[in-house]
Parts: C-alpha cells; sequence; structure tokens
C-alpha cells in the first residue's frame, strides 16, 4: 500500500523564507540591478543582512507591527528589500504605482494611515512633499537614489543610506531586535496591501496576509515545476499585485532571481541580455512586442518580407499544434523546422524570449489571435486567470492544454461555481482577507460561506477549462435593429481590434443600442512608420489621427474584424457598424485609463458623449474640445473635428447557412 503524499506546507512568512535561502545558499544570486549598463548581484547573504539593517532603522524611526509603509518606484532590491524589513517588524508595505500623479496618492495613504514612506528618486519625492498639507500623518521619507535631492532640506526628509547607518547604531543596542520580531511573526498576519486600479469611485485596499500569498505562490509554483534555476526579468509596477506575486512572493517560495532593468527605457535590451526562463507580462506588452515586429518587417526588404509572410503562414497553421505536443504531417514539420531556423528562432531571440520556458499573460483578456501568435513561433505562452483579491492564481493553463480562447484549469485549492446569473464565483486559499476599513464592500464579494464574486461573466466547458466572456456588467444586448437581443462583449471586440498594429486602443458601445459603435486609438509608432513609408507628412497624433489615408487604415482593420464576427455565431450581432478615431491618445492621467491600461468604460462614455451621441446620430462629423494633463504637470486642451467612418458589415454565417 503506497503512502499518501504528504501536503506542501505554507512557510510561514516572508521574512523566514529569504532567511532560509540565506542560510541555505548565501552566495547565490537572489537580485540583480542594472547600474550605468552593468548588473550588480545581491546574493542572498547580503540580502539577509540589507533586510536587517534597513528593519532596525525603521524601528528606529518608530515604525511599529501593523504600521502601514508606503513603497514607490521602480523595482529596486532597496526597495524589495524594504518590504522584507517592514514585514518582519510586523508592518505592512503598501506599493502605490510610481506613474501615478501625486493626487492619486492622497487617498491610499490617509486611509491606510501612513506614516512612513520609501521611495525611488526625485520624481517621488516632489510628489510625496507636495501632499504634507493633505496628508498631514505622512511624517517621515526615505530615497533610494540621491541624485537631484543633496540640497533638499524638508523636515522628515532623508535618504535610504542614512536609515541603514541609523539601523546599524539601533542594532548595536538591541542585537535580538531582528530575530525576535521574525520570530514572532506568523502566517495570518497581514504582509501587504493592494489598491485596487479603481475603475469606478475611490480605490479599496486589498489586505491580504503571508499565507493567502505563499499559497497562491506555492501553487503556481508546483504547478509549472518552478526552481531556484529561473531567471525573472521585473519591469512592471509592484504596486499591481500580478508583477508582485511573480517577483516577490514567488521569489521567495522559489528562491530564483530577479533582475531589474536599468530603466524603463532601457528594458527591451535588459530583456534580451538576461533572457528569462520565467515571464509574465499583461496582454498591452504582448501587443507592443508585436507592433514592434510588424513595423520591422515593413522596413525589411522584398525577400526578407516573403519569407517572413510564408513561414508565418506555415506557423498559424501548425505551429500552435507543435507547442501542444501533438503530431503534424511531415512535410508540415519539415516546413516549420526550416522556418525555426530562418525567421521563429531569430524573432524569438529579437525579443528576448530565446530562453523562456514559460510565459504567462494576465490582468485582462488577450486576443486569440495576439494569443495565437506568440504560441505559433516556439513560445509557451499561456494564459491564467485571478485577480488582486484571489492572490493571481485561480486558473493556469496546462502545458499541451493551451487554448485561445480559455484561461486553464482550476490549480490546487480552488473551487469554481457559475452563478444563475453567469457570474464566475471563487474559493480558494488565497482570497483576500478583507477590504481595508470597508466593511460594506467586502461583505458584497465575499459570501459567508466563503465564496468570492469575481464580477467576471463565463462557463466552465466540457473539458473543465474556464472561459471568461467579459466583465459581467460590461456584458450586455444590443436592442432594436435586425440583431435585436444579441450578445454584446465589449472586451471580445476590442482585442480583436487591437490585434491590428495600427490599433492601440479601443473602446467599444453597444449595449441596448441597436448597433456596435467604436472609438480607436491609432498606434502613434506603428502608423507613423506606415505614413513615412507613404511620404504622408504629419504635424502630431492629432494631425496623423485625421489623415483620410489613416481613416481608410483603420477601415479596413475594422471591416477585417468584422468579418471575423461574422463567422461566431453568437457575437455576429457585435459587428461595428461606424467608427472614430480620438484626436488623443486615452491617458491614466486624464482619468481615460486606470493605471494598469484598463478602460474606464464609464468615464469614457461620459466625457466623450457627445461623440457617442455623433456615432448614433447618424453626423458625418463632430467637433470636439479635450481638457488634458501634460507629463510635466500643466493642463491644456486638445481640440479636433472627428470623421464618423461606416464600416461594412457582413451576413452572420449561421444566417447565410
Amino acid at each position: 500500500m503506497s503512502l499518501p503524499q504528504e501536503t506542501p506546507t505554507v512557510p510561514t512568512t516572508f521574512p523566514r523564507l529569504m532567511l532560509d535561502h540565506a542560510q541555505a545558499r548565501p552566495q547565490a544570486a537572489a537580485l540583480r540591478e542594472k547600474v550605468y549598463g552593468i548588473w550588480q548581484t545581491t546574493t542572498w547573504a547580503d540580502l539577509a543582512v540589507l533586510v536587517k539593517r534597513l528593519a532596525a532603522g525603521l524601528a528606529q524611526a518608530g515604525l511599529k507591527r501593523d504600521d502601514h509603509i508606503v513603497i514607490v518606484g521602480e523595482n529596486r532590491p532597496r526597495l524589495y528589500a524594504t518590504m522584507l524589513a517592514a514585514q518582519a517588524l510586523g508592518a505592512v508595505p503598501v506599493p502605490l504605482y510610481q506613474d501615478a500623479a501625486g493626487p492619486e496618492y492622497t487617498f491610499p495613504i490617509n486611509n491606510a494611515g501612513v506614516g512612513f514612506a520609501v521611495v525611488e528618486d526625485q520624481e517621488q519625492v516632489d510628489k510625496l512633499l507636495e501632499l504634507r498639507e493633505a496628508c498631514p500623518g505622512l511624517q517621515r521619507i526615505w530615497f533610494d537614489d540621491p541624485r537631484g535631492l543633496r540640497h533638499y532640506s524638508e523636515a522628515g526628509l532623508d535618504s535610504v543610506d542614512a536609515l541603514l547607518l541609523a539601523g546599524d547604531a539601533h542594532l548595536a543596542a538591541h542585537p535580538k531586535l531582528f530575530d525576535e520580531a521574525v520570530a514572532a511573526g506568523r502566517p495570518e498576519d497581514v504582509a501587504a496591501m493592494f489598491f485596487t486600479s479603481g475603475t469606478t469611485g475611490n480605490p479599496k485596499g486589498v489586505v491580504h496576509t503571508h499565507h493567502t500569498l505563499l499559497d497562491r505562490a506555492q501553487a503556481g509554483q508546483r504547478f509549472d515545476k518552478l526552481t531556484s534555476a529561473e531567471e525573472v526579468l521585473a519591469y512592471m509596477p509592484l504596486a499591481w499585485i500580478g508583477q508582485n506575486i511573480f517577483s516577490y512572493a514567488q521569489w521567495l517560495a522559489c528562491g530564483y532571481v530577479v533582475n531589474c532593468p536599468e530603466s524603463s527605457a532601457t528594458v527591451m535590451i535588459d530583456l534580451k541580455e538576461i533572457g528569462p526562463t520565467y515571464y509574465f507580462a499583461p496582454p498591452r506588452v504582448f501587443e507592443g512586442l508585436l507592433t514592434s515586429v510588424m513595423i520591422r518587417m515593413e522596413d525589411a526588404g522584398r525577400i526578407k518580407r516573403w519569407m517572413f509572410q510564408r513561414f508565418m503562414d506555415v506557423a498559424r497553421r501548425v505551429g500552435p499544434t507543435i507547442m501542444d505536443g501533438k503530431s503534424v504531417g511531415l512535410a508540415d514539420r519539415i516546413a516549420y523546422a526550416l522556418g525555426n531556423l530562418l525567421v521563429y528562432g531569430p524573432l524569438r531571440n529579437t525579443l528576448g524570449f530565446s530562453r523562456v520556458r514559460v510565459a504567462y499573460t494576465a490582468g485582462e483578456a488577450i486576443g486569440p489571435d495576439l494569443f495565437t501568435f506568440y504560441r505559433s513561433i516556439g513560445i509557451n505562452l499561456k494564459q491564467l486567470y485571478g485577480s488582486t483579491e484571489t492572490a493571481v492564481f485561480v486558473c493556469l493553463q496546462p502545458d499541451h492544454e493551451v487554448k485561445a480562447d480559455t484561461v486553464g484549469v482550476p490549480i490546487d485549492g480552488v473551487e469554481i461555481r457559475v452563478a444563475d446569473s453567469g457570474e464566475i464565483m471563487v474559493k480558494s486559499p488565497g482570497l483576500l482577507k478583507e477590504y481595508y476599513k470597508n466593511p460594506k464592500a467586502t461583505a458584497e464579494v465575499l459570501t459567508a460561506d466563503g465564496w468570492y464574486h469575481t464580477g467576471d461573466a463565463g462557463f466552465l466547458d466540457a473539458g473543465g477549462h474556464l472561459k471568461i466572456i467579459d466583465r459581467a456588467k460590461d456584458v450586455g444586448k444590443l436592442a432594436g435593429g435586425p440583431n435585436d437581443g444579441a450578445m454584446f462583449a465589449p472586451k471580445y471586440v476590442e482585442n480583436k481590434l487591437k490585434f491590428f498594429p495600427f490599433i492601440k486602443e479601443a473602446v467599444a458601445f453597444g449595449n441596448q443600442r441597436e448597433k456596435v459603435c467604436a472609438f480607436v486609438n491609432i498606434d502613434m509608432e506603428a502608423v507613423g512608420n506606415w505614413a513615412e513609408r507613404r511620404n504622408l507628412p504629419y504635424a502630431g497624433y492629432t494631425d496623423l489621427a485625421a489623415k483620410p489615408e489613416v481613416l481608410e487604415l483603420i477601415r479596413d482593420c475594422v471591416e477585417k474584424v468584422n468579418a471575423d464576427l461574422a463567422a461566431d455565431a453568437m457575437l455576429a450581432g457585435s459587428q461595428i457598424s461606424r467608427f472614430l478615431v480620438l484626436h488623443k491618445e486615452l491617458d491614466a492621467d486624464d482619468g481615460e485609463l486606470t493605471r494598469t491600461r484598463k478602460v474606464r468604460r464609464g468615464s469614457i462614455a461620459d466625457k466623450y458623449l457627445v461623440l457617442v451621441d455623433a456615432l448614433y446620430g447618424g453626423l458625418k462629423e463632430q467637433f470636439i474640445e479635450t481638457a488634458v494633463k501634460f507629463e510635466d504637470g500643466r493642463s491644456g486642451s486638445v481640440s479636433a473635428t472627428l470623421k464618423i467612418v461606416d464600416a461594412k458589415t457582413f451576413p452572420s454565417v449561421k444566417a447565410a447557412a
């Protein structure tokens, strides 16, 4: 009789895990950071010493158990160490988006009663100093990068270097402080708080414990057989729980190496230098990479373009099948192998994906065409399903069972049920403890028997894979006209549009209307390159977006999407009848996108109501003037008369049959 397998246990806390690695493999690399073009390595032993000094410095400054401390900046080793130091003391790190405007920090800081902040550089210091009147509780600010801050003399402002020196002195007087604080930590202690992106109203503070985060991190580790040999590139905001799970929770669970790019401008270079084995990015990153590929191919010679198109036809036909470990004909296998030598392999190398063993995308739905492209060229891109409230990992796609239209199967510890309304309900060890100081919102998403309302509409297919249709609140029906009662799933339509490199963003409208209309943002780089190759002059985004030639280019993309939708009996009614190209890019600073670049659909509909009315009112053009915020903090406006374009729609294949 075989003995039952022992259920893996969740290690107690993040600081204890860090100390375990430091003891077991002190000289192994824990973190790398690129500084002035050179990769600097922090070993696990180095990290343990750094965390101990920071914890002592924070304790000397007055940080106590259950206090909140804000962390703001790019991925940096000393910011990671600060999170560990705070957790060692029983305090709660609260990462915030480094690209947010200063006033966006006011609610989280006041809501969480934050007294201390550790930030990356001068930009973040300036934003927090401006908030001191609005956030009177914020007393101490430390900065990691001193450039530009030498002559600042604000009360309570100091460098991380000074914090470390204070920690050394405090440790000399209290040598047992750190060890005793770590020993007092428990799995059920709060480990971190993440503020939601807030598509409507104020953001909510999602409270997670060491147990919830580590349980899900380890479930993902077991699912994909992750080891300490993995290499990860950490370039997304730490405030996004997706990045936090992959480069913090799983980093400590697995002990692999996290690499921090020099800056956002060097990410692509750093990606190729590191060659990660485990990669994670939201769909917009994969969209951007594909756009860059298509731009380069437009500039390539005729022979190279022909070869690319010929072998990509082969890849689309048999690549995903080969990736799933299934057999294909000998001729196709030979053609694919030749394509791998001449096109796919060099392309993976150009993208920095030569060593990727597992790649995931999450955060929002990815277009099936985009997803299939990457798998077709030999990149093991998979989808996962989760959210901030579920500590990310709910469903993952197993190798060799990857479907473009599903998000995988429930993993260890997860139960899923579909409510009568079609909403997905989840029960998992990774569920949030609560929304901070918001019992009403907590009660709305957590049932008394432990089920979480995801807000997503979907179903489980015959193979047990979860298929997400859209956000439940966004799925609607057309009303009136020939498609009366037909389902309308805006995100599905928008993702099909964004597969085209010329379209950066799209917003579809149609619920309770007789037809679907859309706003489109062009991709400035892709369309600019397209225009320059055709000697089409333009003076900026607004001018380029209004060119008749560009409108025809986008019309062609829209009509190709309509042709695809016509083949889907369920969504054939969602074909786009009319569209316009917006005169400005949708921007988080203007309240149109969240910091994770999700569309604030309701805000956009209200802000551009005159354009929505023009689309549905049959107008051919409409004047619009819009207030905007510039990167330097100034305000201004952009105005234009937008042309409204009619697009060809197609009979449903089912109807035609």
